[in-house]
């Protein structure tokens, strides 16, 4: 599905969850979150496999055990950004149910603290004979970071009447907006606040999950969720693919260049929006696949309609992954049609440079549907500085192509992924609730 800058395809709010309480989780594991990070590699282009650790090293032990190392949770923006898909994410948009500032600003250091010490892992501490465990026993008595990012963001509910944060609030963040052959579900879109998990494996993502409802009962409430998966690359490399059979996020921008972050990816506010700066805009768009069809379609064509081939993930004009398509060359699509969704997402012009965006999705299985049809797709996920400029005019682009033949966007939201947690003092949001 999206090999280049991608796929993107109620205002009534539920309230749900039962009585207020005080937030379990407060300051709990704020003194756990020393735990050192090593192992990853940034994707540059082409993407970097991480490097292996030195035999003997905890990294190395982490490696056999098939655990990820630790990913460090402090810094200027939220490490799940940068990072590759992880194999196994969560992405869960949450009602507030907090009633006033104090309240969120609780909820808000509650996820912080969680956060800190799930990245990091470590020892639950105990409690009483009489009181409930501190943790839910899913890894054992110590939990393992296995790689695990928590990315926290707000959604343009939040800035309603109920904190007082209407002039904070950024003039870009919105309710997802519907593009034509969407068929948007209500109940699966939008929200006042997001978190996605990403880790090694599926059962960090659960185990993450709990802590973090446990420890915000009474502060937020899910409204819609959706697990997935990142693929291995296949048969070797560095991009893995979707469920249409191609490789998925080829031409990214790279993370490690500080100007391509800087004019795509973070965002500098000023004024009333200073406290934006290091977030950015995440659109998540779940994209369910007909997987049925597609499989009855030839190869040729599916070639065709997405502008790669399905085995090496190259242009239908070159001849390896990560060549650049050469559209002066092929002015009239002889060689990659002029609907090719390569081409319509990225025609890489001067005036479409600064449309491009980070991509960052996983595939999601979730079994059959009320009629017995295959229910997968993709969780799009994708990182920009501003959405009307980046996706809402790569998705404008994509209107009508060939492929919305066999797919149909049905949720998610746009939300405002907020700038990273500095130091073990900061908490995320601090500079939008001072």
């Amino acid at each position: 599905m999206a090999q280049d800058e991608g796929i993107a395809g109620r205002d009534a709010r539920t309230r749900r969850g039962g009585t207020r309480r005080a937030f379990l989780g407060g300051t709990v594991g704020a003194g756990l979150a020393g735990a050192a990070a090593a192992g990853y590699a940034l994707r540059a282009e082409p993407a970097q496999a991480a490097q292996a650790a030195p035999a003997g090293s905890a990294v190395a032990e982490a490696q056999v055990e098939g655990r990820l190392p630790a990913v460090p949770f402090h810094g200027p923006h939220q490490n799940g950004i940068v990072l590759d898909p992880l194999p196994a994410t969560a992405v869960i948009a949450f009602d507030v149910t907090a009633q006033n500032k104090a309240e969120l600003t609780d909820l808000f250091r509650a996820v912080t603290s969680r956060a800190r010490f799930l990245t990091a892992g470590g020892v639950p501490p105990p409690v009483g004979i009489e009181g409930p465990p501190s943790d839910s026993g899913v890894l054992g008595p110590t939990v393992v970071p296995d790689g695990l990012t928590v990315t926290f963001g707000v959604g343009a509910s939040l800035f309603d009447d109920r904190f007082g944060l209407s002039r904070q609030k950024p003039s870009t963040l919105t309710a997802m907006r519907p593009f034509p052959n969407d068929d948007l579900d209500p109940a699966q879109c939008d929200g006042d606040l997001s978190l996605q998990l990403s880790a090694g494996h599926a059962d960090v993502v659960v185990h993450a999950l709990r802590d973090i409802a446990k420890n915000t009962r009474g502060g937020m409430q899910a409204r819609w969720r959706i697990d997935g998966f990142a693929s291995p690359a296949r048969p070797a490399g560095t991009t893995p693919r979707n469920l249409l059979g191609f490789m998925d996020g080829i031409a990214n921008p790279s993370v490690t260049s500080k100007k391509q972050m800087a004019d795509l990816v973070w965002v500098s506010g000023t004024g009333s929006q200073a406290w934006t700066t290091g977030g950015s805009f995440v659109v998540y768009r779940l994209i369910r696949m007909f997987v049925e069809f597609w499989d009855r379609v030839s190869v040729e064509e599916q070639e065709n309609m997405i502008g790669r081939r399905r085995d090496t993930g190259a242009p239908l004009d070159a001849n390896s992954e990560f060549a650049i398509p050469d559209y002066a060359l092929d002015p009239t699509g002889e060689s990659i049609p002029l609907t090719a969704h390569i081409r319509l997402a990225n025609p890489r012009t001067p005036q479409t440079a600064n449309n491009r965006i980070l991509r960052r999705a996983h595939n999601y299985d979730r079994g059959i549907d009320e009629v017995g049809d295959l229910d997968m797709g993709l969780i799009f996920t994708c990182y920009q500085q501003d959405v009307r400029r980046q996706f809402e005019k790569v998705q404008t682009r994509l209107i009508g192509e060939p492929l919305v033949d066999y797919i149909s966007p049905f949720g998610g939201g746009y939300f405002f992924a907020l700038p990273g947690v500095r130091d073990a003092s900061d908490y995320f949001g601090r500079a939008l609730l001072a």
